[in-house]
């Protein structure tokens, strides 16, 4: 094995001299699922920066990261008038750290994707890179993310907060795509198990919409009665009704029968995945809605000052690290970064819209050589199975909405040491959720529309 870790440091890739195996240092023996290694190995870096982000904002860490030279300037405790989300010093400089973490990752996952656009297969000397050369990359990162906390202050927080809602936009709606994704699968994996004679998977398809319908019916009540005021409130009583009557609207089309027709798998099993997922995005958009009076946990991240009068949850001094929402948003930007990893689409618009095409590559397995032993084949001769630039793409937006999650958006203020919420967080949420409704309608009138194209 010492062997063959230096012949691939050396990139003598000309023949696997591995064996069976992919020497995972280099990634030199091509494998027919190199595409996938090479997308978990990605995804695990970034896994990784996450895991490393959220230590950095768990108590007992600030004393160790107020050590690095710049970060949390100042008393222990600042007080501003007229401010009453006041923070405590030790508090601010986690999410500062959490910043410059998701910094680095975005930066590094931008550069692959500037690196590998328009490679079209294997053949390509940029492939290599990557699908291989992992200690290399992860020097790289590791480079990049200690670099990243020597950026003076400055400005660095304003303007990297607005890059982050951005990329988060944009995210909320691969991860909308994503679940589209995953529902036409799932619906259509039990739809054909049930044809064949188990009516059993039909139950299963009735059960779990049911279950999504009243979740979603339960969370748009919920909303109502904590998240609205008779007389006051208006922008929440708006947010709630459009969503609601959109889901609606999309349920009834997801069904019509000229729907049916062109769209044999098409159904509610979907919408109703659709409907819950938007009416998360709206609890999390209202989470941040800088008016306590229609927010009942709008400090519940870096606040120690209880939302109510009366609550008395938090004692002075006392910092809340999480609230439902952000561990809901972690637990599905996680499953969304494994699926992406391992998906096999047979989608064509989902795929057109992820830049991907499965099954592109030649599909062999492998061959056996003289020796009795399977030899690993390259699967991407003729084309790779996936967009290589528009997967780091996809990353590297994933570590924007990190840092935005972990730190619950609220925009740091270094003057004065204080983690502030902002309207523009809500109103990017909204409309991440109005466009992912208009992406999933989309999928469903396209083959009406435009009869004479492919949409299977």
């Amino acid at each position: 094995m010492g062997a063959c870790l230096a012949l691939c440091s050396l990139a003598s890739c000309a023949s696997c001299l591995c064996g069976s195996a992919p020497c995972l240092l280099c990634g030199c023996c091509p494998s027919s699922n190199n595409s996938t290694i090479t997308r978990l190995v990605f995804s695990f870096f970034l896994l990784l920066g996450t895991f490393v982000s959220v230590i950095m904002i768990l108590p007992g860490m600030e004393t160790q990261l107020r050590k690095i030279p710049g970060f949390c300037k100042g008393g222990t405790s600042i007080p501003i008038p007229g401010v009453e989300n006041q923070v405590d010093c030790n508090v601010i400089v986690g999410y500062k750290s959490v910043y410059r973490m998701c910094f680095a990752m975005t930066c590094f996952f931008f550069l692959f994707c500037v690196i590998m656009i328009r490679v079209r297969s294997s053949k390509d000397p940029r492939a290599a890179f990557q699908n291989g050369f992992w200690f290399f990359k992860f020097l790289i990162l590791v480079g990049i993310t200690v670099g990243a906390f020597f950026i003076p202050d400055g400005t660095f927080h304003d303007v990297w907060f607005y890059f982050g809602m951005v990329g988060s936009f944009i995210f909320i709606l691969i991860q909308l795509i994503l679940l589209i994704d995953f529902a036409y699968s799932w619906n259509k994996a039990w739809v054909e198990n049930a044809e064949r004679g188990n009516k059993c998977w039909f139950a299963g398809l009735l059960s779990f919409t049911g279950l999504h319908y009243a979740l979603a019916i339960a969370a748009v009540v919920l909303f109502y009665i904590y998240y609205t005021k008779a007389d006051d409130c208006t922008e929440h009583k708006v947010f709630i009704s459009i969503n609601l009557i959109l889901c609606i609207t999309v349920s009834i089309v997801s069904i019509l029968p000229k729907i049916q027709e062109v769209q044999p798998y098409s159904g509610l099993l979907q919408a109703s995945l659709i409907s819950l997922y938007t009416m998360y995005v709206t609890w999390s958009a209202m989470t941040n809605n800088p008016n306590r009076n229609c927010n009942p946990s709008l400090l519940s991240l870096v606040s120690n000052v209880s939302t109510t009068e009366s609550s008395g949850g938090s004692s002075p001094g006392q910092v809340q690290w999480w609230d439902a929402q952000g561990i809901v948003g972690l637990i599905i930007f996680l499953f969304c970064t494994l699926y992406a990893s391992i998906r096999s689409s047979s989608n064509t618009q989902v795929n057109k819209l992820m830049q991907t095409e499965e099954g592109g590559g030649s599909g062999e397995e492998g061959v056996v050589g003289e020796d009795g032993i399977r030899r690993a084949v390259d699967n991407e001769e003729e084309g790779v199975t996936y967009s290589y630039s528009f997967f780091h793409f996809h990353l590297c937006l994933a570590s924007l909405y990190i840092m935005m999650t972990l730190t619950n958006w609220y925009k740091p203020e270094t003057s004065s040491q204080v983690m502030q919420s902002s309207m523009p967080a809500v109103w990017v949420k909204m409309s991440s959720s109005w466009l992912g409704l208009g992406l999933y309608l989309w999928t469903l009138v396209a083959p009406l529309i435009f009869p004479d194209r492919d949409f299977s």
